[in-house]
């Protein structure tokens, strides 16, 4: 069965662009989890079509956050990159359709993004919000 994933206010950043990224990744897992529901040869193009697209996302996201992160010095970023390239290897090489069945990769995207959002998102936000304090 998969993950369904709902924005909570307090996942928020403080921050608009992450936010509304934020928001659009985890309405895209939600789609994931719809395509396995419907089942059938379309929901499974629109599947591979859906995880492309969250791939594409993520790495506009890590874009925007890392260069957000580095124009405010969070001095973490090495660590909060390393984030990034290990999601992007497990998501291209790992943890793929060729690989895996859909519901595993569903699961793994919910849970991931889920996980960066209250666990490293809340580090930087926390640091975002005494700079923006001081």
């Amino acid at each position: 069965m998969p993950n369904r994933v709902q924005w909570n206010p307090g996942y928020s950043m403080g921050n608009e662009l992450l936010d509304s990224q934020h928001r659009n990744l985890l309405e895209q897992c939600n789609t994931l989890a719809d395509c396995i529901a419907d089942a059938g040869p379309e929901s499974d193009l629109k599947f591979n079509d859906t995880f492309a697209a969250l791939m594409a996302q993520a790495r506009e996201h890590f874009a925007a956050e890392e260069a957000l992160l580095t124009e405010c010095g969070y001095p973490m970023l090495e660590e909060h990159q390393n984030e990034h390239d290990e999601f992007d290897y497990l998501a291209n090489e790992i943890i793929t359709t060729e690989n895996f069945e859909q519901v595993e990769l569903q699961r793994f995207v919910a849970l991931w993004w889920i996980g960066h959002i209250v666990g490293s998102g809340k580090k930087y936000r926390a640091f975002l919000e005494k700079r923006s304090n001081a």
